[in-house]
């Protein structure tokens, strides 16, 4: 089934690759997730976001072939390679989708990590909702230090200091 375009694109979040540009866990989870979104029609394009290297392979460019992999045409797929958190991920993402007004995204990463992302998409002028890569359970300790990363994380991210590599990139 396929429904009309409700996005200008989807989101693809990185994070950790393997050796050989394998994709961790999440990053499976997260490609599966954006795959199968650009299948159903949400958006007739997506930008794989990462710009940080792990064996000598972009986030972007592993999330890519994944994509590939998973039948998304790679006419269809644009990569942001600038980006090192978060908060640059949305901020070059609207980078990319300047020429469109109020630009209308779907972001797709790990469901724990979705309310931070989306408020740094919305911090960055794009219009976004989230599509959750949904994560296995984990133990009560690794969730509680996950939580509190995030909330830390949202804190700093809204005083505007994460995700800045100068002081010229505070007027952003």
């Amino acid at each position: 089934m396929v429904c009309r375009v409700s996005a200008d694109a989807i989101v693809l979040l990185g994070c950790r690759i393997e050796p050989r540009g394998v994709p961790s866990p999440a990053a499976r989870r997260r490609s599966r997730t954006a795959a199968r979104a650009f299948h159903r029609g949400v958006a007739a394009r997506v930008i794989t976001s990462g710009g940080r290297r792990w064996f000598g392979v972009a986030e972007a460019t592993a999330l890519r072939h994944e994509l590939v992999r998973l039948g998304v045409p790679d006419s269809a797929i644009e990569e942001e390679l600038c980006s090192l958190s978060t908060c640059e991920n949305a901020r070059y993402a609207a980078e990319v989708l300047r020429r469109v007004d109020h630009a209308r995204v779907v972001v797709v990463t790990c469901d724990w990590h979705l309310p931070r992302a989306l408020s740094c998409f919305r911090r960055a002028g794009l219009r976004a909702r989230g599509e959750p890569a949904w994560s296995p359970p984990v133990g009560l300790g690794r969730s509680i230090r996950r939580a509190v990363r995030e909330r830390v994380s949202l804190a700093l991210d809204q005083l505007g200091t994460f995700g800045l590599r100068s002081r010229e990139d505070a007027a952003w």
